[in-house]
Formats: C-alpha cells, sequence, structure tokens
C-alpha cells in the first residue's frame, strides 16, 4: 500500500489524480498540502484526511510513501526536490521544469535519493501511440518526411457562465504556470514527437495571442531533423472541433490517426485508405507510479522522455522570444 499526500490543487488534472488515488486499491491518500491553505483545507475535509500549511510537516510524516504534485508549475523546482529528499516517491504533472537546467537538476535529486519518479505523460503509454511507432518505425510509410501532431480545446475562449473561457486564469499567469499552451497542452505533441522521430537539430516557433493574454493560447513548433524530415508540434486553447490529429507522410505512404475514425494508412500507388487496429491503452502514468513506488524502481525511460520534453519546451519558448531557431541540444551543453 502506497500512502499518499496530495500537494496543491492548482493544477486542473489534480482532482483527476486524487480519483485514481481513492479508485487504486494499493493507494491511500492521507493528507493535502496546498499554497493556498482555504483551498487545500476544503479539499482535506471533502476527503476526511489532514491537512497541513507547511510543506515541511507533509514530508516529515512517516505514513506518507509518495506525493502527488501539482502545484503551480513554477514551484517545481522547490516542492520536487524537497520531497525526495525526504525521501518521499513522485508523481508530478508535466512539465518537470521550464528549462532543462533546472529539469536536469531535480532528475538528478530524484535519483540520488532512490525514489520512484514519473511524469504524468500519458499519451505516451496510449495505444494509439504503440501502433504509431510501430507504422511508423517498421517501413510502411518508406522513410518518414514530415509529422504532424496537434492537440486542441477552447479552453480560452469565452462560454456560457465563463467570460474568460473554462481554463483557469492562473493557467494563464507566467509566474506560476512558466508559460502558455506551449509548456503546458503542447507538452503533448512536443513528448510525441521526440517519441516518435526522437530529439531534433533544431526547433523554431510560432506564438498566437488570439485572446490577448500574457501567454500564448495557439502556438506552433516545428522540428527539424539532420536528414531534412520535419516535425510540426501545434497546441490550441482556441478551438476544440479536431481535439487530437496525428498526420505523418513518408517516402512511401502516408498515416492520418483522430480518435473518431482511428488510425489509417495509405501506401503509395494506392487510393483507398486502409484501417489498423490499435492496442489497447496501458497503465496510466499514475497506475506505473504506484507499481515502481511498491517495488522501489526507478523508470528511467519516462524520465528521459520528460527531460526531452524539458528541452525542447525550453528551445521552442526561446525561438518565439527570440525569433531564431534554437538547438536543444546547445541547452543541455549550456547548462
Amino acid at each position: 500500500m502506497i500512502r499518499v499526500a496530495l500537494l496543491s490543487f492548482w493544477h486542473v488534472h489534480a482532482h483527476d489524480y486524487a480519483r485514481e488515488a481513492k479508485e487504486h486499491p494499493e493507494a491511500e491518500i492521507v493528507a493535502v498540502w496546498d499554497e493556498i491553505p482555504d483551498r487545500g483545507r476544503s479539499e482535506a475535509t471533502k476527503m476526511g484526511v489532514d491537512f497541513h500549511e507547511n510543506l515541511e510537516d507533509v514530508l516529515a510524516r512517516e505514513d506518507v510513501d509518495g506525493v502527488v504534485v501539482t502545484t503551480p508549475t513554477a514551484s517545481h523546482r522547490g516542492v520536487i526536490p524537497a520531497a525526495t529528499r525526504a525521501g518521499k516517491h513522485v508523481f508530478t504533472e508535466k512539465v518537470i521544469a521550464p528549462t532543462l537546467r533546472e529539469a536536469e537538476e531535480i532528475a538528478s535529486e530524484a535519483e540520488r535519493a532512490g525514489v520512484a519518479f514519473v511524469v504524468s505523460l500519458p499519451r505516451l503509454y496510449a495505444g494509439y501511440t504503440r501502433a504509431l511507432r510501430e507504422t511508423l518505425g517498421g517501413g510502411a510509410l518508406g522513410e518518414i518526411t514530415y509529422l504532424r501532431v496537434r492537440v486542441s480545446h477552447d479552453g480560452a475562449l469565452p462560454g456560457e457562465g465563463s467570460p474568460g473561457g473554462w481554463l483557469p486564469g492562473r493557467f494563464f499567469a507566467p509566474e506560476e504556470s512558466a508559460g502558455g499552451v506551449t509548456v503546458d497542452f503542447g507538452a503533448h505533441p512536443l513528448y510525441l514527437l521526440a517519441h516518435l522521430l526522437g530529439m531534433p537539430e533544431d526547433v523554431r516557433s510560432a506564438y498566437g495571442y488570439f485572446t490577448g493574454r500574457v501567454v500564448e493560447d495557439n502556438s506552433v513548433v516545428a522540428l527539424r531533423y539532420p536528414n531534412g524530415a520535419i516535425g510540426v508540434a501545434e497546441a490550441s486553447f482556441v478551438g476544440s472541433s479536431v481535439p487530437f490529429l496525428v498526420e505523418a507522410h513518408g517516402t512511401e505512404g502516408s498515416l492520418l490517426y483522430n480518435p473518431d475514425s482511428g488510425l489509417r494508412v495509405r501506401r503509395a500507388g494506392t487510393t483507398g485508405w486502409e484501417h489498423q487496429e490499435t492496442p489497447p491503452d496501458g497503465p496510466s502514468p499514475f497506475r506505473r507510479w504506484v507499481g515502481l513506488a511498491s517495488r522501489g524502481e526507478a523508470d528511467g525511460e519516462n524520465v528521459r522522455a520528460a527531460l526531452n520534453l524539458s528541452a525542447l519546451a525550453e528551445a521552442a519558448n526561446l525561438s518565439a522570444a527570440e525569433n531564431r531557431p534554437v538547438r536543444p541540444d546547445a541547452l543541455r551543453r549550456r547548462g
């Protein structure tokens, strides 16, 4: 049994992880801490568990085996190392940190502590991702020349009862969120591109500010590879008709995927699309973490993917701010 403390309800997925913990037969929520005491106290009362105003107090509890970190993204660099130094297993919302240097420092602390450290990268374990990787890597499309991944929802658009959109305003506060749509929702296409194509030579991005926020609500990030291939990561808080889309083209065929029509492949020289089955999803990141924590094991693959994500997010933000291509490997050397 993994006894869990929930650290903050800042993130919109905090309640999702709380629900997963309550439903998991090998997990138990025992405490809550929140940087906003009234919010944390209210959530703890609903769950019938202890609330702590001081982070140090909850981390000092011997009956806390691990923590779920859903604090402001900008707070990760303080909260996660504190938890690992206290010997607690850590499950955290992405990204680890908005810069590669910070992310590597956090990951190194977790490794030294010997705890299970897992970052929530849910699409990495989806059945469609496995099918996409097998199709792209198996040569069905020949050599890949272009891969586009798009995610979109309307969280920044006005709606009934939510003139500023249903996404909390704190998601547009850079001192908390550490960025806009790219570092948050746009993380999914970025880590999927790295998983499917590898890390690029350089990154070039364009950010949009459709709703006039301080941070971007719409972004396109282009990843350029040494062989000439291009990866495109699109993310939007201002559209919802097609929430998820993958499009790939190669020298011998093309591929399309969305949740409604499934996975389709068209071979060069043919006129029709072939539907391909996708395997079931693997365990959620939270369930993976509970299993790893129970066995005292690390998840090197997950951490490497999360570090690559931080490198790509930092490169994208630098590219947009400075209007230039940015090499992710230069960030690692600089760090």
